[in-house]
């Protein structure tokens, strides 16, 4: 009985230890769990447009603070979010470096960016190449997801989709205030941005019957955009339409000021148009032009109050369509984590694929869109992504962005002046 009882003991004791041993190996495994995890960011920091770059960058920083005062990754231990940002200049070589070393040396597990398409479109080939998922909040160029790609995922509108608004916005108004349009200019930065909105340009004014008169690109970097305003006076266009970064669209905005060009309507691309920078510096010379953008301050979703108070304290001006697009980027890149529970790119890019979020599911940066939901085609694309188009209004005293189109999302008791003073 003795012997029966030692082997039975030790029995007990070998099990217990082999349970102890599972157990610690456990803890350990979750000890060993990712405490951070580590997200590029590719932004236009220096350069003609490294306001909007810095608007991106605050917007990225205070949506990952609110996310990781949450709790973090919770599938993952609570692992806090780390933004690597690094400076593109705006420049296309630049940022395929960056993208090079985000991946190879800082090791991240995605990557965002780029804001400028011409530093996208080949910074997203990169992570292609290494299968790391690219998150793109902005950039909107139609080319960025249209070669097959498995790990670009867009969350702005297309260039075409935005084309679509300032035309559909024309045909409304033409109908609502038998205003006779017939020419078209259009101007627009020499980059992939502005190139390729002036091809949607050409697209849709063939198929509305408008002539184009002027078709214009110029450098963003020129100090002296004369000559440019100089042809646009020249051919009279009813209607000019602008695709510009912030230091240019105020140029060409005061100059056609000074030159009285005149038209009856001048529509920008967001962009320069939505930096704050814009307002700040053109004032009432800006005034009654309009703007086509995927978000605004006076859209009646009730969590932006409070988000733009808290904005605008910290930095000094209002959240603008393409940095709420940055802000809604990184709940986005949060639940992908959450759904993926691992930090492998395959298994991210699988869980980004998957991604439906609405309104009312309790994420801040999803509440404030103007659309209802994030969710991505085959391509890559947001397929709910939406625009709205705002006019340049003083609203006692003060120049603000005033929804105007679609009607059912305009401003109350604000509606377009249309065709311009």
């Amino acid at each position: 009985m003795k012997r029966v009882f030692r082997h039975t003991l030790k029995g007990v004791v070998v099990f217990g230890l082999s349970v102890l041993l599972v157990l610690s190996a456990g803890q350990a495994s979750k000890a060993a769990g990712p405490k951070e995890i580590k997200i590029g960011n590719i932004l236009p920091l220096s350069g003609p447009s490294a306001s909007v770059g810095l608007q991106n960058k605050q917007a990225v920083e205070l949506a990952t603070e609110k996310i990781n005062a949450a709790g973090g990754i919770k599938s993952l231990g609570g692992a806090k979010l780390v933004n690597v940002f690094t400076d593109s200049k705006g420049d296309p070589n630049v940022g395929v470096t960056a993208a090079e070393q985000l991946i190879n040396t800082e090791k991240v597990v995605l990557i965002s960016g780029a804001w400028n398409s011409a530093v996208t479109y080949p910074s997203t080939q990169v992570a292609e190449r290494y299968q790391v998922p690219y998150v793109v909040p902005v950039s909107v160029a139609d080319k960025i997801t249209e070669r097959g790609f498995k790990y670009t995922f867009r969350i702005a509108a297309k260039d075409s989709w935005w084309t679509d608004y300032q035309f559909k916005f024309l045909e409304e108004q033409k109908k609502l205030t038998g205003t006779k349009i017939e020419t078209m200019a259009f101007v627009y930065e020499n980059g992939d941005w502005g190139t390729g909105m002036a091809k949607q340009w050409h697209e849709r004014a063939k198929k509305f019957g408008y002539k184009v008169v002027l078709d214009e690109a110029y450098p963003s970097t020129a100090s002296d955009l004369t000559p440019v305003v100089m042809k646009i006076k020249t051919k009279k266009p009813d209607v000019i339409l602008l695709t510009s970064n912030a230091a240019d669209a105020i140029l060409l905005t005061n100059t056609m000021a000074t030159m009285k060009v005149k038209a009856k309507a001048i529509i920008g691309t967001g962009g320069g148009h939505a930096d704050p920078a814009f307002r700040k510096n053109t004032g009432k010379n800006c005034e009654y032009m309009f703007d086509v953008v995927e978000w605004e301050t006076d859209l009646g979703r009730p969590q932006i109050p409070a988000l733009n108070a808290e904005f605008k304290k910290r930095y000094g001006y209002d959240l603008a369509g393409e940095s709420v697009d940055a802000f809604a980027s990184v709940y986005v890149i949060a639940d992908a984590l959450e759904r993926a529970k691992s930090t492998d790119p395959k298994k991210i890019r699988d869980a980004l694929a998957a991604t439906k979020l609405c309104v009312g599911q309790g994420k801040l940066g999803i509440d404030i869109l103007s659309y209802d939901c994030i969710e991505f085609d085959k391509t890559g694309q947001n397929k709910h992504a939406g625009i709205v188009l705002v006019q340049f209004r003083d609203v006692k005293g003060t120049m603000e962005r005033v929804t105007v189109f679609p009607t059912k999302v305009a401003r109350p008791g604000f509606k377009a002046v249309f065709p311009m003073p």
